[in-house]
């Protein structure tokens, strides 16, 4: 599938799978049907599935089924390379050289940990222009200069700029680092992407252990606040969530994962 086609269609589905675009639909639906009974039971229906897909236990509890969590011992070997995928960045000021990371930026923070504990020798990091449209920057470039200000050494870094989703990260890290049998790679990323990206690697001829960041389920809360007060926020959290679900389901129908 040519890339510009599978990210369109990855735009479509965001919108179809979007707990609020639903609630959209239905209230125009309300708006537009002549029935009153019809009415009531739309809007009674809008009202519901806003509130339901509001409620932070409720996502957590779905979360916590779809996220890959981390294995249960907490030793972690000595690996040869630390892989981690791109995503972090939420925009880059050329002009003011600024850079602003989203919370998926822990895949990173993860990384440099390992690194500098000894149990990492080197940081992979796989990232291009993921807009696809925009063409603005390559997130590797971007991330290769923040590495060296902060003072991590050329010789502890390798880059691959040139993919646009997890199918190219795999494949096109894969080209770089041609891996030995005996070399030790250790997988990073979010949790709620880490079924697609494993899936991935080990298409491409890899087998990476994994190492779990930005954990969207943490333990169970049973507050009031987090049991029945609606949060805004939590809608477009759903919308992420059925996005990486129908993601992953479109890369297994197109064997790459």
């Amino acid at each position: 599938m040519p890339i510009k086609m599978f990210f369109i269609l990855s735009k479509v589905l965001l919108f179809l799978f979007s707990p609020l675009s639903w609630v959209i639909c239905i209230l125009l639906w309300a708006l537009l049907t002549k029935r009153p009974k019809r009415r009531r039971n739309l809007l009674l229906t809008s009202f519901l599935l806003l509130y339901l897909f509001s409620n932070s236990f409720l996502f957590d509890e779905a979360m916590r089924a779809w996220e890959t969590r981390p294995p249960k011992s907490s030793n972690v070997k000595v690996y040869d390379y630390a892989i981690v995928l791109g995503g972090i960045l939420s925009y880059y000021d050329k002009d003011h050289d600024l850079v602003g990371f989203n919370r998926s930026v822990d895949r990173l923070m993860q990384a440099i940990k390992l690194y500098q504990s000894g149990k990492v020798k080197k940081i992979v990091f796989t990232g291009g222009d993921s807009s696809i449209l925009s063409g603005d920057y390559r997130e590797a470039d971007i991330i290769k200069q923040y590495l060296s200000d902060i003072g991590i050494p050329d010789s502890a870094l390798i880059f691959e700029n040139e993919s646009r989703n997890t199918h190219e990260n795999a494949t096109f890290v894969y080209k770089i680092l041609k891996p030995a049998t005996t070399d030790k790679l250790l997988l990073i990323t979010s949790g709620f992407h880490m079924k697609r990206s494993l899936g991935c690697f080990q298409k491409a001829g890899m087998n990476p252990d994994y190492y779990v960041a930005d954990l969207y389920s943490g333990k169970r809360k049973y507050t009031p606040d987090h049991l029945l007060v609606p949060d805004t926020s939590t809608l477009d959290r759903w919308s992420m969530l059925f996005h990486e679900i129908s993601g992953y389901l479109i890369y297994k129908i197109m064997g790459y994962c």
